[in-house]
């Protein structure tokens, strides 16, 4: 939000709030204008839309910067929950299912959502059970850090589930 300042300000008459927050009460603009360049401040219009307009006196450089500090630190402590794939076949083996359950896994504790696809090809459609399964045993086994959020679904030539970490304190942030 861009804030005017100083001679921007093209209101006859501003209510005043001096740099401890204090009410001054209200003022032309020049005679803000003036003081404002007496205490070697600037004005800055905060509220715009009352009657008469809302002006401060401060150091709208200093403003800006504690304002943008705070933007930045809001920003490194959110987190982007990303959604991982992982896909796997109908007849996939034992070795590269626990690959893959592993993998699995290390995405949900990292708090990122899951979602796992088994793709059929050709004759394998007539088994859609089997892929259904495979997902069901993938999520069993991954209930210690994960719960399920849509059932094992049939899309086209796909089946996916969808996994979501499960909320404990102490997850590492990114």
């Amino acid at each position: 939000m861009a804030h005017q300042i100083n001679e921007e300000i093209r209101d006859k008459e501003v209510r005043l709030i001096n740099e401890e927050g204090e009410q001054l009460g209200v003022f032309s603009a020049a005679q803000a204008m003036q003081l404002a360049i007496e205490k070697e401040l600037d004005l800055v219009k905060i509220v715009p839309g009352s009657n008469p307009p809302v002006c401060k006196l401060m150091d709208y450089g200093k403003f800006r910067f504690e304002q943008a500090k705070r933007e930045k630190e809001a920003r490194k402590n959110q987190r982007v929950i990303e959604v991982k794939e992982i896909r796997m076949s109908p007849g996939i083996g034992l070795n590269d299912f626990n690959v893959k359950l592993r993998n699995g896994k290390k995405f949900l504790q990292d708090g990122d959502r899951l979602k796992v696809t088994v793709r059929f090809r050709g004759r394998e459609m007539a088994h859609t059970n089997l892929g259904e399964e495979l997902l069901k045993s993938f999520a069993e086994q991954c209930t210690d850090v994960a719960s399920m959020d849509k059932n094992p679904k049939l899309e086209g030539r796909n089946m996916s589930m969808f996994l979501s970490p499960k909320s404990s304190s102490g997850k590492p942030t990114k």
